[in-house]
C-alpha cells in the first residue's frame, strides 16, 4: 500500500469524505446535520490516502487545535478493505505527520454509533476523555486523545 501526504483539495481525498458522509448520514440520522457542520474539508493542509494498488481505499486528517495538539478528522476506509489494517496504517501515518511538525498530542471525535471506530482508536493507544469544544455535552460523541 503507498500513502500519499496532500490537501483537501486531492480529488481521491474528497471522494472518500463524500463516501465517509454517506455512511455517517445513514448512521446518525438527523444528528448528521450537527456534526457536519465541524467536518469542513475546505481548508485541511494535512490529509492522507492510502492506495492499494492504485485505488483509493482510505483517508484521513490533522488538523491544528491548539498550539501542542492536532485533532483526527475524517477517517474513512472503503468496505472492502476494512479489517485489514488500513485505518491503523492512516492512523500511524498522521502522528508521524503531527510529530513531524511538532505537535505533542493528538484529539479526535467520533460517535457512540461507531463501534468499530472506537476499537480503532482504543486499540492504537487512545483513551477515552471528557467530550471537547463543540462536543461538550453531545450524547452521541465520545472523544479520545492520545500523547505522541
Amino acid at each position: 500500500m503507498i500513502c500519499k501526504r496532500t490537501t483537501s483539495q486531492h480529488s481521491d481525498f474528497i471522494e472518500l469524505v463524500h463516501l465517509l458522509d454517506a455512511e455517517l448520514t445513514e448512521r446518525d440520522g438527523d444528528e448528521h446535520t450537527f456534526y457536519h457542520q465541524f467536518n469542513s474539508i475546505d481548508s485541511l493542509q494535512h490529509c492522507i490516502v492510502l492506495y492499494h494498488v492504485s485505488d483509493a481505499v482510505g483517508c484521513g486528517a490533522i488538523k491544528n487545535y491548539d498550539d501542542a495538539t492536532v485533532e483526527v478528522k475524517r477517517m474513512y476506509v472503503t468496505n472492502t478493505h476494512r479489517g485489514k489494517g488500513v485505518a491503523t496504517r492512516i492512523l500511524i501515518h498522521l502522528e508521524m505527520w503531527a510529530k513531524e511538525l511538532d505537535f505533542q498530542r493528538c484529539v479526535l471525535e467520533t460517535g457512540i454509533r461507531q463501534p468499530e471506530a472506537i476499537a480503532l482508536y482504543k486499540k492504537n493507544g487512545y483513551h477515552q476523555i471528557p467530550n471537547y469544544g463543540q462536543y461538550i455535552g453531545v450524547e452521541n460523541s465520545v472523544c479520545f486523545e492520545k500523547l505522541l
